[in-house]
């Protein structure tokens, strides 16, 4: 088969029950009616908020569940009463009931991303008939109405590289001289960027397996998955239906599915894909790419996919240099895929290029903290899984690792396996190491382990627990390292865990890894050393 084009496929349309159930399939724009439609929302951060005030503003009839039942979570009730919204439920019992619309059941559950699907209020749901629907696909049908622009979707997923790669996507578009910005799993409520008087001419939406689970409608223009690895098992409930999931993110694609070639999985999944006709396969690779890819040739990154003298050449998209001054592995194949989302789209070289230069990876991103006696320290926070932990560790050597924290049940195996060979010992943090402790005794028993003794379990207890124990573990931590760190180590904080058992976010974590870089830093300067 030509590997540019991908077989379109027959789409099954969405099933329902009853004569609700055939209204909801004639709901398809701003326009249609949507007046009286009972809904219950769930959620009331900026989601929930979003989906709700988009409901009222149509017509519908809301109720709002929420288990939150704060401050914020209580102005948050009080405007949305104001603005016509029926009933606001705030509270953990409240929130596992399915409650009724005006005094009957709901037609419709728009539920929040977060919430699972084994939760007793969508259990009820789909007990009783009940369609669920999550923001996207509520995002997707009100996108059209009269008077105002309609913006294309381009979607991005993976396991890692979501975030980078849709704000590298927004950054090209913008430099392409479109109208364009970043929503879903990232910054602006899709909801209210659909609702944006003005209008986009493309979303780039950055997807969620979560957010995905709930997918029914939605035919973007390009889309990626970017990688695959074991991730939010506890959620999905295996990872063969995290996969599937997140290969949703294909369905209905237009224009181009773009895979990673160095991940057959995802190409499995764009070859399975239901598709519109003529849409084309488009792999990258950070290495030489084939016909129809994208992929590095001598610090260049080069396209072979979107010229028509693609059979013998390719055109210079950007340096890799444009992207950062440090650039692992995996930060540019997340350019590379934004790279051909875009290309896919219609834009010229030069706004790849412009959008990279224009890019900053931000906090918590194998963020270069400082560099004290020759050892690099090296704040990747944002590395909540194994997965994302491997990307680090590969561009580093030798490392002292400091990692730990939640598992979300998967193991590290695979990981310590494959980089234990450039470790030199690994700092545990987090409540509970025992999974990543026991990868370690198999497959890298002879790189110490350091843990916290007596002394630091004292200094936590004092500390209070929970998320206020952050500080002191994270300054145990990096003194722990500065001990056996030498000129020309790293000292990487890639937990390869998510960061809610001591603290409130994976920014949290980094922040006080920072902190406690610098509080050595300070530490020399007081001692007249230089560094």
């Amino acid at each position: 088969m030509d590997r540019s084009t991908v077989t379109d496929k027959q789409t099954a349309a969405p099933t329902g029950q009853g004569n609700a159930a055939q209204r909801l399939a004639t709901l398809t724009s701003w326009d249609a009616d949507w007046t009286g439609l009972r809904v219950v929302v769930t959620g009331i951060t900026k989601t929930g908020f979003s989906a709700a005030d988009t409901l009222v503003e149509l017509g519908a009839r809301v109720v709002v569940v929420a288990a939150s039942d704060d401050d914020d979570a209580r102005r948050s009730a009080d405007t949305l009463r104001i603005v016509g919204v029926v009933d606001v439920l705030l509270g953990a019992e409240l929130s596992t009931q399915l409650p009724l619309v005006d005094g009957k059941p709901a037609d419709l559950v728009v539920t929040s991303p977060g919430m699972r699907p084994a939760h007793p209020l969508l259990t009820a749901a789909f007990d009783a008939g009940i369609p669920v629907w999550g923001d996207i696909e509520l995002a997707w049908r009100v996108r059209t109405r009269a008077g105002r622009k309609t913006a294309d979707w381009i979607t991005i997923t993976g396991t890692n590289g979501k975030t980078t790669t849709t704000s590298m996507v927004e950054l090209m578009l913008q430099a392409g001289g479109l109208r364009a910005i970043a929503v879903g799993n990232i910054g602006t409520p899709i909801l209210d960027a659909v609702r944006e008087p003005e209008g986009y001419d493309v979303l780039a939406v950055e997807l969620s397996s979560f957010q995905l689970h709930w997918l029914q409608s939605v035919s973007p223009a390009a889309s990626v998955c970017l990688n695959l690895a074991e991730d939010h098992v506890d959620w999905h409930g295996s990872f063969a239906a995290y996969a599937r999931d997140k290969a949703k993110i294909y369905a209905n694609t237009r224009i181009a599915c773009v895979y990673n070639a160095e991940e057959p999985q995802t190409e499995r999944m764009v070859e399975d894909a239901d598709v519109v006709a003529g849409c084309r396969a488009i792999g990258f690779t950070t290495g030489t790419p084939a016909i129809s890819m994208v992929g590095v040739v001598d610090g260049l990154l080069v396209d072979r996919a979107f010229i028509a003298e693609r059979k013998d050449s390719a055109v210079e998209l950007a340096k890799v240099s444009d992207i950062a001054d440090l650039v692992p592995k995996h930060l540019a194949a997340n350019a590379l895929a934004a790279a051909a989302l875009v290309r896919a789209y219609g834009l010229a070289p030069s706004a790849v290029r412009d959008g990279l230069r224009s890019y900053h990876s931000g906090e918590h991103r194998i963020q270069p903290v400082a560099t004290i006696n020759g050892v690099l320290w090296v704040n990747d926070s944002k590395a909540t899984n194994a997965h994302a932990a491997a990307a680090s560790l590969a561009a580093f050597d030798p490392v002292v690792w400091i990692a730990g924290g939640l598992s979300k049940g998967v193991d590290y195996d695979e990981l310590v396996r494959t980089h234990g060979g450039r470790l030199k010992a690994v700092i545990l943090i987090g409540a509970d190491s025992a999974a990543l402790r026991g990868s370690l005794q198999r497959h890298a028993p002879d790189v110490p382990v350091i843990e916290p003794g007596t002394s630091q379990t004292e200094m936590v207890h004092k500390a209070g627990g929970g998320h206020t124990e952050g500080a002191a573990v994270m300054t145990w931590a990096v003194a722990a390292a500065a001990e056996i760190a030498l000129g020309g180590d790293t000292v990487l904080m890639a937990p390869a865990s998510a960061s809610m058992d001591q603290f409130s976010s994976y920014a949290h974590r980094g922040d006080a890894f920072i902190s406690a870089v610098h509080g050595i830093m300070e530490g020399q300067a007081k001692a007249g050393k230089e560094f």
